[in-house]
């Protein structure tokens, strides 16, 4: 075959591959708008809070990575044994994984832990509305590479709950502000004209991360099924991004108030990039920094996400994020983040 058919033979090939990924994306794509659609359907037809319960936690837990599943495995276990968690949800985001890896070892997760298969992998899925799974006026949204420990997630649901019953701590729309571990903030970069997103300044703070979160129910209703939002969630679609700034912009627009930070007892931080390179080796603690998303993009992680805010407040037409200030502390306790250093737990910025 003389080069130039082969050139092209090569290019017809190419132009079919990419024909093929672009099917695939919309047949994802829809099964997921079908699974929104009917996760909205379903949050209508049980009505409101009012079945809901306020003494108890529902854990929603992420995951995609199959290397992090004996992690998983265990910190789903360990909320499940906490006296204030109802139920833990581990939410299932890679399509691809064959259901006997998931459920390796005669079922794979421990008693009062429900797996749930994602139709896709949109980060828009961790907030789906899920009558049949909540049953809590409140749901801790995590990461699948963190854990508080009991008191720590004792006193974040505790503050979430004085958020909620104190009128002049929740917003205008009766909604208590998000609460969570680990704050971030923006700021206006006036040089470029944009939004950028940063690190807390200090005693000042826009957002709290989903590496762990305490929200009300009605703020998933409202991330996934407000048509004004449908544009949001599609820039965290194309970006795989973000979607824990869309919540902040969420519940700050509901409640007109920034989030509360809480500092209480100690967080493990599994993935967080000042754990040792070799650390928890036993717990497949490398495998842990090499697959998450602000561990591995560095600073295009952090422009990503200022494009983020920048993009979220155009399509919205408004800027609802507060800052706040201070924490609400328990007791005298140390940094939240414990990384893993010379084989001991200790404050992650700790040398």
């Amino acid at each position: 075959m003389a080069p130039s058919s082969r050139h092209r033979l090569h290019l017809l090939l190419l132009f079919f591959f990419l024909l093929l990924l672009v099917e695939l994306s919309r047949a994802a794509l829809a099964h997921g708008g079908a699974e929104v659609d009917a996760a909205c359907a379903a949050a209508n037809r049980t009505g409101g809070a009012a079945s809901l319960r306020p003494d108890r936690l529902t854990v929603l837990v992420s995951g995609y990575s199959e290397r992090r599943l004996p992690l998983l495995r265990a910190i789903a276990g360990a909320y499940a044994a906490h006296p204030l968690v109802l139920a833990v949800v581990v939410l299932w985001c890679n399509p691809s994984t064959p259901d006997r890896v998931l459920l390796r070892g005669g079922g794979g997760f421990p008693p009062r832990v429900t797996l749930r298969r994602a139709a896709s992998a949109s980060l828009n899925s961790r907030f789906l509305p899920r009558p049949s799974d909540i049953r809590t006026s409140a749901v801790a949204v995590a990461d699948d590479d963190v854990l508080p420990d009991a008191d720590a997630l004792s006193f974040a649901f505790a503050t979430w709950q004085q958020q909620q019953q104190t009128p002049a701590a929740v917003g205008r729309s009766g909604v208590a502000p998000l609460v969570g571990f680990f704050p971030r903030s923006h700021h206006l970069d006036l040089a470029r004209g944009r939004w950028a997103y940063t690190a807390a300044q200090p005693g000042r703070y826009s957002m709290v991360l989903t590496k762990f979160m305490v929200l009300g129910t009605d703020l998933l209703y409202k991330y996934s099924c407000s048509p004004e939002l449908a544009a949001l969630r599609a820039v965290v679609d194309r970006e795989r991004n973000c979607e824990d700034i869309l919540m902040n912009f969420v519940a700050a627009d509901e409640s007109g108030l920034g989030p509360v930070l809480v500092e209480a007892g100690g967080v493990r931080d599994w993935g967080d990039p000042r754990n040792d390179v070799n650390a928890g080796a036993g717990e497949d603690g490398g495998a842990m920094k090499d697959v998450g998303l602000s561990a591995t993009g560095g600073l295009g992680h952090w422009e990503k996400r200022g494009e983020c805010i920048t993009e979220f407040h155009r399509l919205l037409g408004r800027m609802p994020l507060r800052y706040s200030y201070g924490k609400v502390v328990e007791a005298a306790t140390g940094e939240q983040g414990l990384c893993s250093k010379g084989g001991r737990l200790v404050k992650c910025d700790q040398e």
